[in-house]
Parts: structure tokens; sequence; C-alpha cells
């Protein structure tokens, strides 16, 4: 009986301007194989990609990096937590790897990090997966929204994002809006608890939550980056997500008409419920590039 085949896993360290950044990278069978740079979103780290690394890194090189202030990556004392700063953590860490063409996997977090450097190299981007990651203000909840609007003036705000770094609120968003429970593991939320329960690490996301307004304010530049280049993209999205609901997938549309678009009954962390549907279809889109 032939087994599917399990990917080899390197795990490594990289410095980039004071960071010390951890990533994950796929060994594939062949050392020219296309490149998945896979951006994590809130409030996770690489560790979310583990089984799609597993599943597809034997056939594709898949690179899932931890941003400052996430997983296991170490920044230094007084690093400045905005997603400016994250996109040149990121960007630094792509130069030292010596990636320099490779397709771009968004999600959450991710989308901000990767649409600023499409920005600043879009000769290095082959193509986008873009699952729950939005760049369109239709694709913000009411809840969403008011969210983005807290200040640090903001009665409460601290406390209300606060909440949202609870084990309760890093659950939350792994279970809302999933069709099958059952099928969510417990290992990614309590991970992400744990470097959320880091010394200095709730600090970090307050200050990247009361900078996510200049992601929103940038969806005008996003959207012309991709009338303009028009990258292959394949979308993957859980339609129930509370933060960033199903209007935010068919807006793409509007810019990139040839998108593939796929729609799955679960919630944020869609590859948690849909790994066996989202794999087949990320594959035949990497072959379709890569040939």
């Amino acid at each position: 009986m032939s087994l599917p085949l399990i990917a080899r896993t390197a795990h490594r360290h990289v410095d980039v301007d004071g960071v010390r950044v951890f990533y994950r990278e796929s060994l594939p069978e062949r050392p020219d194989a296309p490149a998945l740079l896979l951006l994590h979103g809130f409030p996770s780290a690489s560790h979310q990609f583990r089984r799609l690394i597993d599943v597809l890194g034997s056939r594709f090189r898949l690179i899932a990096p931890d941003y400052p202030g996430f997983g296991h990556t170490q920044a230094p004392q007084g690093f400045t937590y905005s997603f400016d700063r994250l996109a040149d953590i990121t960007e630094g860490f792509v130069q030292r790897i010596g990636l320099t063409r490779y397709v771009m996997y968004v999600f959450d977090f991710g989308a901000p990090v990767g649409f600023r450097l499409a920005e600043r190299h879009p000769e290095q981007i082959a193509g986008l997966i873009v699952q729950n990651g939005n760049a369109y203000e239709e694709g913000l909840s009411a809840g969403a929204r008011d969210f983005i609007a807290l200040r640090p003036q903001t009665p409460g705000a601290d406390d209300t994002i606060g909440d949202l770094l609870t084990l309760s609120g890093t659950r939350g968003q792994y279970e809302s809006g999933v069709a099958r429970p059952e099928l969510i593991a417990p290992d990614g939320w309590t991970l992400d608890q744990h470097f959320l329960d880091l010394p200095g690490r709730k600090e970090a996301q307050i200050a990247l939550a009361f900078d996510y307004h200049t992601n929103v304010a940038r969806y005008p530049v996003w959207q012309e980056w991709l009338r303009s280049h028009t990258p292959p993209t394949l979308i993957t999205w859980g339609r129930n997500d509370p933060f960033f609901p199903e209007p935010g997938a068919r807006a793409y549309l509007r810019d990139l008409p040839n998108a593939e678009l796929h729609l799955f009954d679960t919630g944020h962390f869609a590859l948690e419920e849909n790994l066996p549907e989202i794999a087949p279809l990320i594959a035949d889109f990497l072959g379709r590039i890569a040939n």
C-alpha cells in the first residue's frame, strides 16, 4: 500500500535588522520547486501552516516565517510594532534567504504585510493565494470596523483589545463560524495563547491593533496594484468569518475578474476545517503557475 508523501521540514532562524526571525521551510524533492511564502495571521504564527506544509511540501517549497511579536521570533526591546515594521522585517527575511520569485499566501495580518511587499517588489510576486486576507472596505464586518476605530485615547480601548488576547478570545477566533467544531483541534489556540502570554507580547498586539487603521488607508493603493499587475490569484475563503465576511472575497473579482474563487462554510481559520478541500486547489494553482 502506498502512502502520501509527507514533506521534510527544516526549522531555522535568520537575523534581520536585530530581529531573530524563526521560520519553517519544507525540503521538496526538486531543488527548483516553486516557492510559496506563507504569511500567517493574528494571533497565530507559522505553526498554523504545519499540516499544509506536510501535505504539499514534498512538491513545493513552502516557507513560513513568524513576524516580530509572534511565535518563536525574537525581537529586541524597543522594537516598534507597526505593520510597516512587520513588512520591513519580512522583506529583509525574503532577501536574506535569497527568495527572488514566489507565490504569496496572504491570510489575515498576512494581507497587510504581503501587500506592502508587493508594493515594494512587484517583480517578485508570481501569484497570490488569498485566504481571508482582506483588502476591501466591504470585507470588514461591523465588529471589525468598530475594532479598527479604536485609538489609544478611546476610553476602555486597551481592555477591549485585551479581551481578544485571552484564551476564550483566542479560541473563539478558531471556532466562530465553523460548520464542524469537532474538526478544530485545540492545539492551535493553545499554542497561540502560550505565545500571547509571553512577556511583552500583549503590548505588541495592542500596538498593532491601534495601527491597523493604516492598512485600511492603503486599500485603494493595493487595489490599484492588483488592477495594474493582475497576478494569477486563487481565493479560498471561510464565508462565516466574523471579521472578514464573504463580501471581502467577492470584492477581489472587481479588480481581478479572472481570479479563481472558492467559498467554504467555515470561519476565519479555514485551513483548520477545510484543509482536505483547500490543499488540492493550492497544489493545482502552484502547478499551473510553474508550467
